[in-house]
């Protein structure tokens, strides 16, 4: 009998990449190329979508128009009303940014999901908690913020003793680190599977009288993959609903 060690490559080889330049005069390896390209792709794709606009969308138009769609009445009016129309592009451009930037994922010769590192989701995280609490500020005044975020109306006055420190802390704090490391985790949980499963499905391949375990193995590979698929679907979706969320709380703080 042979034995063959399957041999796991560490946590940091799976996320960590060489600094293409070499040294450390510029910070960019594959995962910040991968970012640069997300962008790219999110806005060639939505500038072909809009170069000849048909009555009838078919093809990118069709696909952009829906993506569209999904966002105003899937997200913003679920959770902003009519007045959130106005952060539609944004909210367009931060789901589709996040989606292209978790697909990576499943892609020959990229195979790393941007968002597996934690500087990109942290600073979208970042970059929404200074938008929601600007809008807060600007539309009820910093007093008037602040004392809607530490006393929300409808709550006993004995209860703010506990339930102002936990809104203080949620919002300023909780919320960015949710949101950032919410995405974060997912990502790299499935990367580091697949990972997993496609080292030993090619061990698997260079065991003979093993390969009738293969197609088990490779199938659960493929399977894991399309979870992974829904998974990068379900993570920008989140991200941006709560984005939503977040802002349209700050806007309407009776809500």
């Amino acid at each position: 009998m042979r034995f063959i060690a399957i041999d796991f490559p560490p946590v940091s080889h799976a996320v960590e990449w060489k600094n293409l330049f070499g040294g450390d005069t510029f910070g960019v390896n594959k995962v910040v190329l991968l970012m640069w390209l997300s962008a790219i792709v999110v806005f060639l794709f939505f500038f072909v979508a809009s170069r000849k606009q048909q009555l009838v969308p078919v093809g990118v138009q069709n696909v952009a128009e829906s993506t569209v769609d999904f966002i105003r009445n899937g997200i913003i009016l679920q959770t902003m009303g009519e007045e959130g129309l106005s952060w539609t592009p944004f909210l367009l451009m931060v789901f589709s940014f996040v989606f292209v930037c978790n697909i990576w994922e499943i892609v020959p010769v990229a195979q790393m999901p941007v968002n597996a590192r934690i500087a990109l989701p942290m600073f979208m995280a970042l970059l929404v908690w200074v938008l929601f609490n600007f809008i807060g500020i600007k539309r009820q005044g910093f007093f008037g913020y602040f004392k809607s975020m530490l006393f929300p109306p409808g709550v006993p006055k004995a209860l703010y003793i506990l339930v102002s420190p936990i809104e203080l802390v949620s919002t300023l704090f909780v919320r960015p680190l949710s949101l950032s490391v919410r995405l974060f985790a997912n990502m790299l949980a499935g990367h580091l599977l697949l990972i997993s499963f496609a080292v030993i499905s090619a061990t698997l391949w260079a065991i003979q009288w093993q390969l009738v375990i293969l197609p088990f193995s490779f199938g659960l590979l493929v399977a894991l993959t399309g979870f992974e698929v829904l998974v990068s679907f379900l993570q920008a979706f989140i991200f941006t609903i709560l984005t939503a969320v977040y802002i349209g709380g700050a806007m309407h703080p009776e809500h």
